[in-house]
């Protein structure tokens, strides 16, 4: 067993973010229902385990960016829930100030380059953030979170190439939950594994079972060593399933592509629970302790709620402002629309 899964703090707190993402996942569709949250959602439920597998092996200083279904990412790199819930319920005390929605949350200050609605579109991000590492000197390494959709973007590729020519300190981690919306990974996607790509561009790629958060951590653990030892990227290709549709208004719209029995083999493997039975055969967490930590999610979670419920809406009068980055000395000031 690796230090870091030998040690019970650490493992408890594996089992606190992922049980914590599973309920903020599961409060976000009960206000998405509620019509307090505008519009739909993308469920992180039953990838939690990729997230916090990954993030539990980076430094505070290292950077990732994230996908459309980023809720899970943010909150493993330590993400605030109540600025999370804040910024789903449109107000001004979330992390866009209420209005970039779920797709967009970012916090530099975390290393979180932010989600992003287009698909395979953080990966370049990465990219840039792993070059800076590199001619700074600085040591830090960049995480690039992608699916089996994003895989087959051209720019995913020509990340992937550059990548692999400059040696950069980046990990490439693709969740592939078996569906890109509704297409099944087998139609969509060429070769024997996504994973086996990564070869052609001169570096080293690993399938990885990822309902097991133990075994997303080794394998993330050699990447990110790898990368900031200066030997250059990791392809992570982490097997895995969403328990719900691509998004929150697919039951409702009657939409179908999964059988049930699908759904249900890959349940029976739900990476919080096996976590959770994992941590009281080890003598790590006992019943009541796991029953404790569960409620302290809750109560935090009914915080979030509570703080973005009772934070104000955007002033219609700022509407235009924060929508670019302050523009460099010396250039003409942008066009008023």
């Amino acid at each position: 067993m690796r230090p870091l899964l030998s040690d019970h703090i650490v493992c408890r707190e594996i089992y606190r973010k992922m049980r914590l993402i599973r309920r903020f996942e599961e409060r976000v569709v009960e206000l998405v229902n509620r019509n307090e949250i505008a519009g739909t959602t993308h469920e992180y439920s039953g990838q939690e385990a990729v997230a916090v597998g990954v993030c539990t092996v980076l430094e505070p200083e290292d950077v990732i960016t994230s996908t459309h279904r980023g809720h899970g990412h943010l909150i493993a790199k330590g993400g605030d829930v109540r600025r999370m819930m804040a910024e789903l319920l449109g107000r001004s005390t979330g992390y866009n100030r209420g209005k970039g929605g779920s797709m967009h949350i970012a916090d530099l200050s975390l290393g979180i380059f932010g989600a992003n609605g287009i698909v395979g579109a953080g990966v370049p991000i990465a990219a840039g953030a792993a070059w800076s590492s590199k001619i700074k000197k600085v040591g830090r390494v960049a995480v690039a979170f992608f699916g089996d959709g994003g895989a087959n973007q051209g720019v995913v590729h020509e990340t992937m190439n550059i990548a692999g020519i400059w040696q950069l300190p980046l990990v490439f981690v693709c969740e592939n939950n078996q569906y890109a919306v509704s297409t099944r990974v087998t139609y969509a996607t060429a070769g024997s594994s996504i994973a086996a790509r990564a070869s052609g561009y001169g570096f080293p790629g690993c399938i990885v079972d990822g309902m097991d958060v133990g075994a997303v951590m080794e394998a993330a653990q050699d990447a990110v060593s790898r990368a900031r030892s200066g030997n250059g990227p990791t392809l992570l290709e982490c097997q895995t399933y969403r328990f719900h549709g691509h998004f929150t208004a697919e039951r409702a719209l009657g939409i179908r592509y999964r059988t049930e029995s699908e759904v249900e083999m890959w349940k029976r493997r739900d990476p919080v629970n096996s976590w959770g039975a994992c941590l009281e055969e080890l003598g790590y967490l006992n019943g009541a302790e796991r029953d404790k930590l569960d409620d302290e999610v809750d109560k935090l979670l009914d915080e979030a709620v509570e703080y973005a419920r009772s934070s104000p809406w955007p002033e219609q009068a700022e509407a235009l402002e924060h929508m670019y980055v302050t523009r460099y000395p010396g250039l003409p000031a942008a066009t008023s629309l």
